[in-house]
C-alpha cells in the first residue's frame, strides 16, 4: 500500500508539474502584444487588408497572441502608430509603402521598439522589412489572361504608378507574352486604393478599346473594375486574395499575394526568437504568391502543363520574370 501510495503521490508531482509548465507557457505566449497598422483602404477592402487581418486571425487563434488594429482613411499614420506604442506591443505592423514615412518617423523616435513593414524597404536597425515577388504571380494571371482573350487584347489597372504595383504590371506583360507575343495591352493608373467608381470607368474605357480581361491591382479601385467587367461580360483576374465571390462570373482567378502567411510566419519567428534576419523577399518558391484556382473557363490539358510547366521555371529561375519597367 505504501509503494502505491508513493506512486499516487509522484504522478500527482508530475501532473502537476506539467500543468504548471504550460500555464507558464501559455502566460508567456499570452503576453506577446502585436499591433497592426492598416493601410488606407482599411478593413473591408476584400483583398490586401483582409488577407493581413486573417494572418492576425490565425496567430490569435494558434499562437495565443493578443492584438489589436488601427485604420485611418485619412491616413493620419503616424498618430495611430503612437497609439500602438503606448499599448507595448511586442511587435507593430505597418502595412503597406504608404505607411513607410510615418513609420520610420516613429521608429527613429522609438529604437527599442520593434516594427515589421510590409511592402517596403527600411534601412533602420528596429525595422525588419517584408516585400514580395508580385511579378512571378503576375505572370501566370497574364498566361491565363492571354490564354483566355478572344480579342487578342487585355487590361491592367493599377492603383498608384509605385514601383510595388510596377511589379504587377511588368509581370503580367510578360507571363502574356509569354503566351502570346503578339498580344496587346492597355495599361491605366486609377491614382488610389479607395475609388470603385473610378475602377469601374476606367474598366468601361478599357473595354470600349476590346480589351476582354483585365486585371487591376488597385484595392477597392478594382473591385469596381472586377464588377465592371461582369456587367460587360469580360473575364478578368483578383489581386491579393480569391476574389471569386466579388464577381462570380467574371473573376476566372486571382493573383495570390499571400500576406496572411507572412504576418503568421513572423508572429511565430518572433515567438520562437527567430525574427533574426532584416529583409525577406518572398515569392513563388517561398509561397508568398500564386494563383488561385481557375473557374469559369476550363484551360485545355495542354494549357495546364504549359501553366505547370512555366511555374517550375519561375522557381528554379529558368524563367526570370522582369520587375521593373
Amino acid at each position: 500500500m505504501k509503494q502505491i501510495s508513493v506512486c499516487i503521490i509522484i504522478l500527482c508531482m508530475i501532473i502537476t508539474g506539467c500543468q504548471n509548465g504550460d500555464q507558464e507557457k501559455n502566460a508567456q505566449v499570452e503576453e506577446k502584444r502585436i499591433g497592426i497598422m492598416l493601410s488606407g483602404s482599411g478593413l473591408g477592402d476584400g483583398a490586401y487588408n483582409d488577407v493581413a487581418f486573417t494572418g492576425m486571425e490565425k496567430a490569435r487563434d494558434e499562437l495565443g497572441i493578443i492584438f489589436d488594429y488601427r485604420e485611418d482613411p485619412d491616413e493620419n499614420y503616424e498618430a495611430q502608430l503612437l497609439e500602438l506604442i503606448e499599448q507595448d506591443n511586442d511587435l507593430i505592423i505597418a502595412l503597406g509603402f504608404s505607411i513607410q514615412e510615418a513609420l520610420e518617423k516613429v521608429a527613429t523616435a522609438n529604437p527599442q521598439q520593434q516594427f515589421l513593414l510590409i511592402d517596403a524597404v527600411s534601412e533602420l536597425d528596429n525595422v525588419v522589412s517584408i516585400t514580395f515577388k508580385e511579378h512571378e504571380g503576375s505572370f501566370l494571371v497574364g498566361m491565363v489572361a492571354a490564354m483566355t482573350s478572344k480579342t487578342g487584347k487585355i487590361g491592367f489597372i493599377g492603383g498608384v504608378d509605385i514601383e510595388t504595383i510596377n511589379r504587377f504590371e511588368v509581370g503580367y506583360k510578360q507571363g502574356a507574352q509569354y503566351v502570346n507575343p503578339d498580344i496587346e495591352i492597355v495599361v491605366d493608373y486609377a491614382g488610389n486604393f479607395i475609388d470603385a467608381a473610378l475602377g469601374s470607368n476606367i474598366a468601361e474605357n478599357q473595354i470600349a478599346q476590346g480589351v476582354d480581361f483585365i486585371f487591376p491591382a488597385a484595392g477597392f479601385t478594382g473591385v469596381g473594375a472586377l464588377q465592371t467587367a461582369q456587367d460587360k461580360g469580360i473575364y478578368g483576374s483578383g489581386v491579393d486574395s480569391d476574389q471569386f465571390l466579388l464577381a462570380e462570373e467574371a473573376v476566372v482567378t486571382s493573383m495570390l499575394k499571400n500576406v496572411d502567411v507572412a504576418v503568421f510566419n513572423m508572429i511565430n519567428n518572433l515567438l520562437n526568437d527567430q525574427l533574426t534576419e532584416q529583409m525577406y523577399t518572398l515569392g513563388l518558391a517561398e509561397n508568398g504568391v500564386g494563383l488561385a484556382p481557375v473557374r469559369i473557363m476550363e484551360l485545355t490539358d495542354e494549357q495546364e502543363k504549359i501553366m505547370e510547366m512555366a511555374k517550375e521555371d519561375i522557381v528554379s529561375n529558368k524563367i526570370q520574370v522582369q520587375s521593373k519597367k
